[in-house]
């Protein structure tokens, strides 16, 4: 079996384009056991700013998309999108419902082929490692690729503590140390990355389903960091949410990204505007246009994205 490239640590499943005209390794031992500015439109979201945080503290990995095509049965939801997500940045998926944001999302680690019935073509590059080559280890493409969904969806029967631990048992240093001890390290670490541990450091071992549902979602996000990623997908992490819960995770959003590379599903404009370094537009199972979001948001390339992101659809 194929391994991924070296250097590159994974994460569990819980439960490509150019550089900016507008519109892209793994430890083997791990993965072998397992312009001209528009006349004034109609008000706009607020854009974020343009400074960004400082240099990465760890290299995270670019993901390429080519040609990529995605079905249900006949019916093509993915028409041939090329896109690249970029290192250590922040991307955001705008477009309307049903456009095929999900399930572009869902083909990059590969969870789209799960739903019976359904299939991928093209390319989806981490860095330069083909993870729809037929001899790789598709769990080791969800570790290297967390995912964090719409609904927070800890494991219910299990405490804090082992919601966290649940991935980090799964690979091969887990196995080699599965005393709650030898866990404890990583567990903290986790859940500090989540900025969770001030709230739960003294209900580890309470039932992770009797947290607040921002802090569950936080919680699914520390499951995710356990094992090292090196790529996160969020898919509307923040639609069941208060603003209150939204605002935590937005903020959270923003620190990892020196740690990993991230994709979001998202149909709030002002969210995408707040925490997106570039935003891509989606229509009927196309890739409209991308480039950095404050562009996307004030002078778009397409008359169609600047009529959805105006609120004229959508």
């Amino acid at each position: 079996m194929t391994t991924l490239p070296p250097n590159t640590s994974v994460s569990p499943a819980p439960d490509a384009e150019t550089p900016t005209p507008r519109t892209t390794a793994m430890d083997p031992d791990e993965i072998a056991e397992p312009s001209q500015a528009r006349a004034p439109a109609p008000a706009r979201p607020e854009v974020a700013p343009a400074s960004r945080p400082a240099a990465p503290t760890k290299a995270g990995l670019a993901v390429h998309l080519r040609g990529l095509r995605a079905f249900y049965g006949e019916a093509e939801q993915v028409k041939g999108v090329d896109l690249e997500f970029r290192a250590n940045e922040v991307t955001a998926i705008i477009g309307p419902s049903g456009c095929g944001k999900s399930t572009m999302v869902r083909c990059i680690n590969r969870m789209h082929e799960e739903i019976p019935g359904a299939h991928a073509e093209g390319q989806v590059l981490l860095d330069d490692f083909d993870i729809y080559d037929p001899s790789v280890d598709v769990v080791a493409v969800r570790r290297a690729i967390g995912m964090v969904f719409q609904k927070p969806n800890p494991f219910p029967t299990m405490s804090v503590f082992d919601n966290v631990a649940a991935g980090l048992r799964l690979t091969s240093h887990g196995r080699r140390s599965r005393s709650k001890a030898a866990q404890q390290p990583k567990v903290e670490a986790a859940l500090r990355s989540a900025g969770l541990w001030e709230e739960v450091s003294e209900r580890l071992h309470e039932p992770g389903a009797g947290l607040s549902g921002g802090q569950q979602q936080r919680l699914c996000i520390a499951r995710s960091l356990a094992v090292d990623p090196e790529v996160i997908l969020m898919d509307e992490p923040c639609s069941a949410l208060d603003p209150i819960a939204t605002l935590k995770i937005e903020e959270l959003i923003d620190q990892l990204k020196t740690r990993v590379t991230i994709v979001i599903v998202t149909h709030n404009m002002q969210q995408a505007a707040r925490v997106a370094d570039r935003t891509a537009f989606m229509l009927d199972g196309r890739l409209v246009e991308v480039g950095p979001t404050d562009e996307i948001f004030t002078t778009p390339n397409d008359p169609r994205t600047e009529e959805y992101v105006t609120g004229k659809f959508g």
